[in-house]
């Protein structure tokens, strides 16, 4: 008998079923085969909106924690010289003057004033605002050793090391009766001193004293152990960010000395104390001759009795020196970055020092006297001193630009996003299309099919949206913007509807309509609004700049779009131009391959058009992120050196002649240039004309030439014979906006000086760096008059308002020169030392920069893994046409490597126009978005920096996207080999 069909066997087994159960199950494995089929789009969806919706709900966030990180950096470095706030007090000894002086502690005395000042602090900065540290300075004394004569100051410093960084001996003690002090195993090695040695203590600076010091210490400043000090005293501060530890550095003043003297025995030396006073760490040699008939000068550590007992004996006033570290958390900081933030930041820094005054003294007026006391001593009330509402004024013009960039980055992600999006929900539109229009002959309407799509997709886009909320949640920081969110996501839910109607219109389906009359004119009305509107958004972001509020810009996040768009409308015109002229010219060659590929590639063009798209934005952005990194970099260290002028300069000279003298002197110090700058209004000799304010610079010619060849001023002044022997008794000057021979008069003290114009000052002498110590603080654009130092010696030497000595060497003692200058020093007259060094590695160091470098690079990274999922679906979109084209040409024999060539050779135009487009859209951005991105906001110096792109990171692109379309043309031609032509070819289908 014959054995029963399978199939009725299932239905035996099954107890049999009716017609409807059987309609039933298969419209259930229809549905699961359908619910399959769309998984891959599905996961793609949910993925492509968690991380937008992430990025659009954390985007403001985002900025305001990069703001804080960058504001707390640039607080940090602006601090890394010195405590952001000084407040200082002058007192005199105790009034029982007659009492033992040794009795007197002067750290208990100091003890509840520190109270009181971090009392003071502003509750709203969360106690970010602690005391750093208390000093007093005495002025020196005069001693000898084997060394020689030597002017001895004494220093009590809370912040001093602990017994841990002693290489010998011990600190001073501070219940001692005795002059003990403590010193550098630098100074004890140059002065020639051992432990126990006595010192006597004669007059000097500080007058009346005579006693006897005991050395009986010698700590390690320098070298390894004062870098070890400087991390970890960075390190202490970094893990005592949190607020439960800055309230309890608050409880008073006992504990904060306890813990800084922990924190100088962990580190091995106070690396503030050395750097804030260098001669504690290496005494100065003074010149031969001195005026002071010193040989040498340096600083030692006493203890606080030790103080008021020589201030006793003295009869001295003394001042003591408090330093407030403004230091907040990261949320804080977040707090105060924005504009309002700011402001009150600013509001704050400025009530402190009245707050602390007040709190110290009562509020009376400053008049000079001793009204206040600090334990017996009496006292005056504080003064304060300084830079951070300055510092914080250069932040909020700088991070004002730098959200331009972050800004940028971020839009350029979203509509990278976005198009990856479109790309997706129109390979699933392809993939449904021949289904949805049998259900539309059916009689189904097109708003019902988009609807069913939209909610088969629902369940994905929430998942998506949960995902992406519950990422952007998880952030620390203020709430996400949760409507951004939701738009977004919201947004990428409607583009396959949207499509899916837009495919199955009526228009669309209907028989016998050729749009193609009426295509073409539309395509050239929408990139002409595409133009227009590209034009209008870059004039309207130049006009009115950047949103001031913090957040994503809407006008900034539609630029990128907007130019991308503009960029692609002019590549699908120009890019087939070529393409065609090379297929023209492949006609009269042998094989069709060539022909095939450059037909269709130029034909397709406008197909082509949303993954260049995808791909122009891509490169645009991470180009122009490249562009502004680099160009920082490059700029800060440029501006840096405009700043020193030369491996070192010293401002002041002009006023401190013993000091530039000794500057001079010091090891590696090859050459020394002046540089001088006096503001000027003269009149004409002739006319009586003002020539106008002006900044007549005078510099050492002959000198500056041997020191720095390459300097345009020196040239110049060498050029016009400046630099040989003088002739007449006239100033003779290089002078903007005049002519040779002009003679202009200016009045000093009572004489009339002739200013003869010789010739025209060179445009690129403005920028010479050796000219920048002195023009820094002078508006770029003034005019300018140089002349050489020989000329100007009937100027007199205190007329000018800015001077500064050029150091040149290459291997400067830097040590050396700091013990002469501190960078940080209480007096203003001392003048101020600049290192090219130190100057180019603050600025290498600036958080800023490194904050827009991390976003642009974060936002980038995620920009071009989109773009990649982007062009892959892309190809999957258009990979049935060239595997038709591929198809009929395998029909006549086309072999695998020549397909492959076909598949290269249409892809390679697009790939092309795109890397093309989007460099130069990348490259030529910061002069589109003109005065909305200054980046000389970042940099400072005499000029815009000039824009160095990342080459690295443009090539890494270029063959990043070259690496992918071979990769797709390997895998295409592979399947279209193990594909039968049946798969692709259909008998009445129309070829393309």
């Amino acid at each position: 008998m014959k054995r029963p069909s399978r199939a009725l066997r299932a239905v035996v087994s099954r107890g049999g079923a009716g017609p409807a159960e059987r309609s039933s199950r298969a419209l259930g494995s229809v549905t699961v085969r359908e619910a399959r089929a769309d998984l891959p789009l599905l996961v793609c969806l949910a993925v492509l909106v968690a991380l937008l919706t992430a990025v659009a709900a954390a985007g403001p966030a985002l900025l305001d924690r990069l703001a804080g990180r960058a504001l707390a950096s640039r607080l940090s470095q602006e601090q890394r010289a010195e405590p952001g706030i000084r407040l200082g007090a002058q007192f005199e000894p105790a009034r029982s003057g007659g009492s033992d002086a040794w009795t007197s502690d002067l750290a208990e005395d100091l003890r509840p004033v520190t109270d009181v000042l971090v009392n003071a602090a502003p509750g709203a900065l969360n106690g970010g605002l602690v005391h750093d540290s208390t000093r007093v300075a005495l002025p020196t004394l005069d001693t000898a050793t084997a060394a020689g004569k030597v002017g001895l100051g004494l220093v009590y410093a809370s912040d001093a090391p602990g017994r841990a960084s002693y290489a010998e001996g011990r600190p001073p003690d501070p219940d001692g009766e005795r002059v003990e002090i403590a010193l550098s195993t630098r100074t004890r090695d140059a002065l020639r001193l051992r432990l126990g040695q006595q010192l006597p203590l004669r007059p000097g600076a500080l007058r009346n004293v005579e006693a006897t010091a005991v050395v009986v210490g010698f700590y390690t400043a320098d070298g390894e152990a004062a870098e070890r000090g400087e991390a970890a005293e960075r390190d202490e501060r970094a893990e005592g960010a949190g607020r439960g530890e800055r309230a309890g550095r608050t409880e008073g003043a006992e504990g904060d000395g306890r813990a800084e003297g922990e924190r100088a025995d962990a580190s091995g030396g106070g690396g503030r104390l050395w750097r804030e006073l260098p001669a504690l760490v290496r005494p100065s040699r003074h010149p031969p001759r001195s005026a002071a008939g010193l040989d040498w000068e340096a600083r030692a550590l006493v203890a606080p009795r030790t103080v008021t007992a020589l201030q006793t004996q003295a009869g001295a006033t003394l001042t003591v020196t408090w330093g407030m570290r403004l230091d907040p958390d990261p949320p804080t900081a977040a707090r105060f970055a924005d504009d309002q933030g700011q402001r009150e930041l600013r509001r704050l820094l400025t009530a402190y020092p009245d707050d602390a005054r007040a709190a110290f003294c009562g509020d009376i007026a400053d008049f000079g006297g001793m009204y206040c006391e600090i334990g017996p001593h009496p006292a005056s009330t504080l003064r304060d001193s300084t830079h951070l509402p300055d510092a914080l004024t250069d932040f909020g013009r700088q991070w004002r630009q730098g959200r331009v960039v972050i800004s940028f980055a971020l839009a350029s992600l979203l509509v990278v996003g976005l198009l990856a999006a479109t790309v997706t929900a129109l390979l699933a539109v392809r993939r449904k299309l021949d289904a949805h229009r049998l259900q539309r002959a059916r009689g189904a309407s097109a708003t019902g099919l988009a609807l069913a799509r939209a909610a088969q997709t629902a369940p994905a886009v929430l998942l998506g949206l949960l995902a992406g909320i519950t990422a952007a949640c998880s952030l620390p920081g203020p709430a996400p913007a949760y409507a951004r969110g939701v738009l977004v996501a919201v947004v990428v839910w409607l583009l396959l509807p949207a499509l899916t109607w837009h495919a199955l219109r009526e228009r669309a389906v209907r028989t016998g309509h050729d749009p193609a009359p009426y295509a073409a004119g539309r395509r050239v009305v929408a990139e002409a609004a595409v133009l227009l509107l590209a034009a209008a958004g870059v004039f309207a972001l130049r006009t009115r700049g950047t949103a001031g509020e913090a957040g994503p810009d809407p006008l900034l996040a539609a630029v990128p779009a907007l130019l991308g768009l503009a960029t692609v409308a002019v590549l699908v015109r120009v890019y087939p131009l070529p393409v065609r002229a090379l297929a023209r010219w492949s006609a009269r060659r042998r094989g069709v391959v060539t022909l095939v590929a450059l037909s269709r590639a130029a034909k397709e063009a406008p197909a082509r058009a949303l993954a260049l798209l995808v791909l122009v934005v891509t490169l645009a952005g991470a180009v122009f992120g490249g562009l502004v990194a680099g160009t920082l970099a490059d700029g800060r260290r440029a501006a840096a050196a405009w700043q020193v002028g030369a491996d070192a300069s010293y401002l002041g000279a002009g006023r401190n002649p013993d000091i530039a003298e000794r500057l001079g002197q010091v090891r590696g110090v090859d050459d020394t240039v002046d540089v001088r700058q006096l503001r000027v209004d003269p009149t004409s000799a002739t006319s009586g004309n003002r020539y106008g304010v002006a900044s007549l610079v005078g510099v050492d010619g002959a000198r500056l030439r041997a020191a720095a060849p390459g300097s345009t001023a020196a040239r110049a002044l060498d050029a016009a014979g400046l630099t040989g022997p003088r002739s007449g008794k006239d100033i003779r000057v290089l002078a903007t906006g005049a002519r040779a021979g002009d003679v202009f008069l200016l009045a000093s003290h009572g004489r009339e000086l002739r200013l003869r114009v010789v010739g025209a000052l060179p445009e690129d002498v403005r920028h010479d760096a050796a000219l920048g110590p002195v023009r820094g603080t002078t508006p770029v654009r003034e005019r300018m008059m140089l002349a050489d130092n020989r000329d100007l010696t009937a100027v007199d030497t205190s007329d000018f308002e800015g001077t500064a000595l050029l150091l040149y060497g290459p291997r400067l003692d830097v040590r050396a020169l700091r013990s002469l200058v501190p960078r940080v020093t209480d007096d203003t007259a001392l003048g101020e030392l600049r290192i090219r060094s130190e100057e180019q590695a603050d600025a290498a160091a600036d958080g800023m920069i490194d904050v827009l470098r991390t976003a642009h690079t974060t936002c980038t990274a995620l920009a071009v893994l989109l773009a990649l999922l982007a062009l892959v679906l892309e190809l999957l979109l258009s990979a049935p046409a060239r595997g038709r084209t591929t198809a009929y040409l395998r029909t006549l024999g086309l072999g695998d490597r020549a397909t492959s060539g076909l598949h290269l050779l249409q892809l390679l135009p697009m790939v092309l126009a795109a890397v093309t487009g989007g460099i130069a859209l990348g490259l030529t951005l910061p002069a589109l978005l003109g005065p909305a991105l200054d980046l000389r906001e970042f940099t400072g110096g005499p000029a815009a920096p000039t824009p160095h792109p990342d080459l690295p990171l443009t090539a890494a692109l270029g063959v990043g996207l070259g690496v992918l379309v071979l990769a797709a043309v390997g895998v295409e031609t592979w399947i279209g080999r193990r594909r039968g032509l049946g798969a692709v070819l259909r008998l009445g289908r129309n070829g393309d």
